[in-house]
């Protein structure tokens, strides 16, 4: 699912990634912990294509088989589109579509029919307790709600991986333990792969494993006894 090897990354002379080795599997829920300033973001957004590697000879990135840094920008762009999810600490919709137009915008971006596209984000909101609320505009929900239509918007390509930034940070208390729960259906349900960069111990501890960075390098994998 996910292979990366020797990854690294440099802003100028500071080595945020100093050679961090990974693997995870198909169906998977992998948290990402540790202090602020470890790396966790910056590994997040290189596994998910949104930043790139610094080079190096024995690096790779190979995500469903595709070693992905020999992509040029348009395959990229393609590939992320159609293999991968993302869900931010804040939701970033835009206000002024309603939550099903926010939905389909991946899937319309992927040139998916009109009609396909609303019937699988009618089909998410649905299965998220959001049957009610297809044509409201983001300031017309709460929090959950929007970060659940964030969930959706994720989802509606089926990618086979959702990478996850905070997705909880955002949300009180209930919301965030609804959410929690959420991602385990999800996988339950759907057979996605989730990567989850978290400073909440309780969902840190859901995960099937938990990865602990200090200072740019992976120092534990521990796998978790699920109660989900």
């Amino acid at each position: 699912m996910i292979k990366a090897s020797n990854i690294q990354k440099y802003y100028g002379e500071l080595q945020v990634l100093k050679g961090v080795d990974l693997h995870i599997k198909k169906g998977e829920v992998v948290s990402v912990v540790g202090a602020s300033g470890a790396g966790k973001t910056t590994l997040l957004q290189i596994l998910g294509t949104l930043d790139i590697q610094t080079k190096s000879n024995d690096s790779s990135l190979i995500i469903n088989d595709i070693e992905v840094t020999h992509l040029n920008d348009k395959a990229l762009a393609k590939f992320r589109n159609e293999h991968i999810g993302f869900i931010f600490q804040f939701h970033q919709l835009l206000p002024e579509f309603t939550a099903l137009e926010n939905v389909c915008i991946p899937a319309f971006i992927k040139k998916t029919p009109r009609k396909e596209a609303e019937k699988k984000a009618k089909e998410l909101l649905d299965f998220l307790g959001l049957s009610e609320r297809y044509h409201h505009k983001p300031n017309e929900l709460s929090g959950g709600e929007q970060q659940r239509v964030a969930v959706a918007r994720a989802l509606v390509n089926s990618p086979s991986i959702i990478f996850a930034d905070e997705p909880s940070g955002n949300l009180d208390s209930e919301s965030a333990d609804n959410l929690h729960k959420l991602f385990f259906e999800l996988r339950d349900k759907y057979g996605q792969t989730f990567v989850i960069v978290t400073h909440n111990e309780q969902l840190a501890d859901l995960a099937d494993r938990k990865l602990v960075m200090v200072d740019g390098k992976i120092t534990s994998q521990n796998k978790v006894s699920l109660t989900n």
